[in-house]
């Protein structure tokens, strides 16, 4: 199809833009190898049957905004195809009269001509929804840090992005109806272009060839400009998205923290200061982001009016990235990517990390910085004071001395280790439980749950300690490092067959994370094992309700560190099931859960400034649905959201699932 001198252009310019892509992608590997650690290369091998399962279907995105996801999904299929398309017309400019024979070429036409017209849709849906209809949940709030450059850039991206598929797409798409038109006959397997061929019925013969060869430079050669742009855009995550998922470092669970070995004096900085302090996989994500919003769009802390964004946190990411070839000084991150107020502000709830289609990870920059500014900078809202300071002199956040820890059981038969050396169960019970007054009756009710069904438990009594959870989210490394190597000692001397806790926090703490430690155990949820005991025909719930718990229907509030972050979803409802429960769902619920506002230690000082409490905002939600109850699986949220109840005039009353099932319970 190519006359000879136009095969000489096109190879020039191919070999131009083959070293512009060499150049582009030497800077990449530069900038992101400069971050700590290196890449695990097998664990693709492990993944990649996963990944591309991912990749074909989109699941990711289907999670939210079903219509913008589907089209996105058109526009991927189809460009992904066009991969394959453009390479076999370029082989056809090379090679006249070049075709794939047989089924397979007619397959091949089929495909890319409604896949052409997928794309096209996609994007004429696209551009219209973006600049348009303009939809709020496309950018962030003034308020919020977001680099100048990318509240320009991210619509001048769109733009170009946007003309230059609209004018490949359709300029190949042109072309084949071109063809067509030459040809004389329609194709069968290009229903559409076959139809836009009749619109060229009246030109000559020369003038559908000259229109072939303008249809092919526009296409072909639109790619080969467009690529020297393409590693600064943010359509870059188009390659990235992938290696995110392949390469990304194996976690127990979404919220598991990296460990450091404070006993190491060799390290120098502790936590995230700069951009160079980031691991490799954490600069990746700058380029991985999509900048779709969609983490802002569930973050509790963003929804409340705080000026956390996580979405801008990796966007102000790529944006510097971009401007940059070395990382050695670049500025503070509280300085261009996240302010010091959203870095607190953050509630380690998951929510950004779990819905990212692109499989990024602001939080866990979030905390990292968390760690820099204690460690290093002893920086952090004064409030926390209280809560170390308790933690370090008795080993939990309250202060409550060790001698007091089983006051909480008077008048119960809860047998420590030391009465029963050999328990079935260990049940960690917990600071809040063991120390806080409303969640003391959450935990004497799981007591007579346990002593009912005939249960072999113990508890660590005046042993047990913080898992030290509240402290490793503020960035007090110090004090988890010596609260978990004092935990995973102790356990480790009373080898326990399970735990159970009454706290997603400590049930995360010591499955996911005491492992570094060397603690490994099996560790289960309360709401768990009261499951196991119903189905094992140990419990018996009946429908009568006892005393003030006597409400019809109950909502069911998903604890972020007990849902999201370990995946704990069915057990609760099957538990409220079984007690006779009208459960009612929040439209925010499950692995969409909004937050009680207690996590990431927010439980210990003062919620940023907002428009709105995260408890606040959840109670309503849970208002929301009509229900007279608010059943809940954690004690951090028990307190949060009990209080907040009380400010709105408790329409809702709140309580445990252990305490529904307590007053519920028939002797056997």
């Amino acid at each position: 199809m190519l006359t000879f001198p136009e095969k000489i252009i096109f190879t020039l310019a191919a070999l131009a833009t083959l070293a512009a892509v060499f150049f582009a992608i030497r800077r990449l590997v530069r900038i992101i190898t400069a971050g700590h650690g290196k890449p695990d290369w097998s664990l693709a091998w492990k993944r990649l049957l996963n990944v591309l399962g991912r990749m074909v279907t989109f699941q990711p995105v289907f999670r939210f905004r079903f219509w913008p996801s589907l089209f996105h999904a058109l526009v991927g299929w189809g460009f992904g195809f066009y991969i394959l398309v453009d390479l076999f017309d370029v082989i056809k400019g090379y090679l006249p009269g070049f075709v794939i024979p047989g089924i397979a070429g007619d397959v091949y036409r089929l495909l890319a001509d409604v896949l052409s017209v997928a794309v096209l849709a996609g994007m004429v849906f696209f551009i219209f929804r973006r600049f348009v209809f303009r939809p709020a949940n496309l950018s962030t709030r003034q308020t919020t840090l977001l680099s100048s450059k990318a509240r320009f850039g991210i619509w001048r991206d769109s733009a170009i992005v946007a003309t230059f598929i609209l004018l490949h797409v359709g300029a190949r798409f042109v072309g084949e109806s071109l063809a067509i038109a030459a040809a004389g006959k329609t194709d069968s397997w290009q229903p559409f272009a076959s139809a836009v061929a009749s619109l060229w019925s009246g030109m000559g013969p020369q003038a559908l060839v000259i229109g072939q060869h303008v249809a092919f430079w526009l296409a072909i050669g639109l790619i080969m400009a467009f690529i020297p742009y393409f590693p600064y855009s943010k359509h870059v995550h188009l390659f990235f998205t992938p290696l995110n998922f392949l390469l990304k470092p194996e976690r127990r669970s979404i919220g598991e923290l990296g460990y450091i070995n404070l006993d190491d004096t060799s390290i120098q900085q502790f936590g995230a200061s700069k951009l160079n302090d980031l691991g490799w996989e954490q600069l990746m994500d700058g380029y991985a982001c999509i900048m779709c919003f969609r983490c802002q769009e569930v973050c509790p802390a963003y929804a409340t009016g705080k000026v956390l964004s996580p979405a801008a946190l990796e966007i102000n990411k790529r944006y510097f990235l971009n401007t940059v070839n070395s990382l050695k000084d670049s500025p503070p991150l509280t300085e261009f990517a996240i302010p010091t107020e959203a870095v607190w502000a953050c509630t380690s709830c998951g929510a950004c990390v779990d819905i990212c289609p692109v499989g990024n990870e602001p939080m866990r920059d979030i905390l990292d910085i968390r760690r820099s500014l204690v460690l290093m900078d002893n920086s952090f809202p004064k409030q926390l004071e209280t809560a170390f300071r308790g933690m370090e002199r008795a080993a939990n956040p309250w202060g409550v001395p060790p001698t007091d820890r089983m006051k909480w059981a008077e008048g119960l038969k809860v047998p420590t280790i030391e009465q029963n050396p050999e328990p079935e169960v260990l049940w960690w019970v917990g600071c809040a439980p063991a120390t806080e007054a409303r969640a003391q009756k959450a935990a004497r009710a799981f007591a007579k749950i346990l002593n009912l069904a005939g249960v072999n438990f113990a508890v660590l009594g005046q042993n047990e300690q913080c898992t030290g959870d509240s402290a490793r989210r503020a960035g007090r490394e110090d004090i988890f490092f010596g609260l978990a190597t004092a935990n995973v000692e102790l356990l480790n001397e009373v080898k326990p067959r399970r735990i159970v806790t009454t706290c997603p926090h400590c049930l995360h703490t010591l499955k996911n994370e005491y492992p570094a430690f060397g603690g490994n155990y099996e560790v289960i949820h309360h709401t768990q094992l009261i499951n196991e005991l119903i189905g094992s025909d140990k419990l018996h719930l009946g429908p009568q309700a006892l005393s003030e718990n006597r409400q019809s229907s109950i909502t069911y509030h998903d604890p972020c560190y007990l849902g999201r972050h370990n995946g704990v979803y069915a057990d609760p409802r099957l538990v409220l099931k079984e007690a006779h429960a009208d459960l009612v769902e929040m439209p925010l619920h499950a692995d969409k859960s909004f937050c009680c506002g207690a996590g990431g230690a927010q439980m210990w000082k003062e919620e940023e400034h907002g428009t709105s409490r995260v408890s606040a905002e959840r109670v309503a939600q849970a208002r929301g649905t009509g229900a007279e109850m608010l059943a809940v699986a954690c004690p951090f949220c028990m307190i949060m959201l009990t209080d907040a109840a009380k400010a709105d005039g408790e329409q809702v009353k709140v309580v445990d699932v252990a305490e529904i099932v307590a007053e519920r319970m028939n002797e056997l």
